[in-house]
């Protein structure tokens, strides 16, 4: 079976002043970047298919997810937090015809996702990997980042979720067996306008 992307689009980015998603780095929509890994993800066969969970009222969202081809899940309520849009996302994969052996969470304000952390999550994973295979990015070597690979074995636990941090909770529960795999480089989240703005300066 191959593993399916999950892309977390839907949060109410208060931190940003709302709009996170579609604002501009190196002049593109930061959920542009994740898309597009997520596109070559397809493209090499790394992946079976993907979907967006997007927050409603989204339309911009909605039409970059279309143009992607990836399936959309709308996110009516994205106060509840993270997990909320994980569980939405996850129940949609696995009500999926791929049925896919394991969901990859992709979150919408990594610019830095790149294709070669992809492939090494998945090769791990068919390589006879943990429950959940997550990258350590050398930039920050004391937490492990994303995209986060969950196989199935995790997905009913993910249900039981709440709020913002029930999704690290998961990740660091002991019910799971859990391994890192050391990449190179940054996947930094983009939290606040400040962190775009070092983020634009650092990559020229």
């Amino acid at each position: 079976m191959r593993a399916h992307a999950l892309i977390l689009a839907a949060g109410e980015s208060r931190r940003f002043g709302g709009g996170k998603v579609h604002a501009l780095f190196r002049g593109k929509p930061l959920l542009s970047y994740v898309l597009d890994v997520v596109g070559a993800a397809r493209q090499r066969g790394l992946i079976g298919g993907g979907h967006v969970v997007i927050g409603v009222g989204d339309d911009r969202a909605v039409d970059l997810a279309d143009a992607a081809g990836l399936e959309r899940i709308i996110n009516d309520a994205p106060e509840l937090g993270l997990s909320h849009s994980l569980r939405l996302g996850l129940a949609a994969v696995q009500a999926s015809s791929a049925d896919p052996g394991a969901a990859l969470i992709f979150l919408a304000d990594q610019p830095l996702v790149r294709i070669e952390v992809v492939e090494a999550l998945i090769t791990r994973w068919r390589e006879g990997g943990r429950d959940i295979i997550r990258p350590c990015y050398a930039a920050r070597a004391e937490a492990p980042g994303h995209p986060a690979l969950l196989t199935r074995a995790v997905w009913q636990a993910a249900r039981r979720l709440e709020g913002d941090k029930g999704f690290a909770s998961l990740l660091g529960s002991s019910s799971f067996q859990t391994v890192t795999i050391d990449v190179p480089g940054d996947n930094p989240d983009i939290d606040t306008k400040a962190d775009l703005l070092g983020l634009e300066e650092s990559s020229r």
